[in-house]
């Protein structure tokens, strides 16, 4: 009773110093932080080319505005996404290599 469950465990075992994962948890939000307004993301969706437009305020779809690349996300797949990530933003995590 009261001890972690097996996940908290094991991202606990990969975690470096508290510093270094708050650190990387802003290097990820930089990434979209630094998208400029006038960009255009891409992305197939169920056979068709989506479109997203990065504005000063936030991300245009379909003559719509949202206020963050998720909200956009959903609106097109009509499921949660995470934003960056259904637009290829994010890295994939790099698996471990075992020599």
């Amino acid at each position: 009773m009261g001890d972690l469950d097996a996940e908290s465990k094991r991202l606990l075992a990969r975690a470096e110093s508290p510093e270094q994962m708050g650190q990387r948890a802003v290097d990820q939000g930089r990434r979209v932080a630094e998208i400029k307004p006038g960009t255009v993301l891409g992305r197939e969706w169920n056979g068709q080319m989506q479109r997203v437009a990065v504005l000063a305020d936030g991300f245009s779809w379909n003559g719509k505005t949202y206020p963050s690349l998720t909200k956009a996300a959903f609106a097109i797949t009509g499921t949660r996404w995470n934003g960056p990530k259904f637009f290829g933003l994010r890295d994939k995590p790099q698996k471990d290599a075992t020599t």
